[in-house]
Parts: structure tokens; sequence; C-alpha cells
């Protein structure tokens, strides 16, 4: 349904956002897809890439599709905000 776990970045450095797509078998092209943010930047943010802080605007985008997912996650579970 949301993907799998190719690509998913097993043993890799991962940010909160990567773990939970890792441990959902959801994809990152999944994401892209759902949310409408584009490919590259769901990649930086799934392997934490500290120079990457997603805007607003990103943010709802990208829970909006986790919510389909997981209705009771919230943004602080994967950003700070």
């Amino acid at each position: 349904m949301f993907g799998g776990l190719f690509g998913s970045g097993l043993n890799k450095k991962r940010s909160k956002l990567g773990k939970f797509l890792d441990s959902k078998g959801v994809s990152q092209q999944w994401l892209s897809k759902k949310s409408g943010v584009g490919r590259t930047t769901i990649s930086n943010l799934s392997k934490g890439d500290e120079d990457h802080t997603p805007n607003t605007k990103t943010i709802k985008k990208i829970m909006k599709a986790i919510k389909e997912i997981d209705p009771n996650k919230k943004s602080s579970d994967f950003f700070d905000v």
C-alpha cells in the first residue's frame, strides 16, 4: 500500500521522520507523491540533514500525508516546531 522498504536507508543515519517511514514500510517516493513535496526534500528530511529545515507549508503537506498512515502523529513528533 505505501511502497515498501526498497531503498529505505537501513543502517544509515535517519531522522525521526526517516525512522517512522522505515518502521511503517513507507517509501520516500510514496510520501513525496502523496504530499506534493519534492523527492529530494523528503530524502534530506529523512536522513536527518541538519542543514535542511522545512518551512511551515512543507511540514503541513508532509503531515497531511503522514496522518493517512497514523492519524495520531503530530508535526512535533518529527520536526522541531
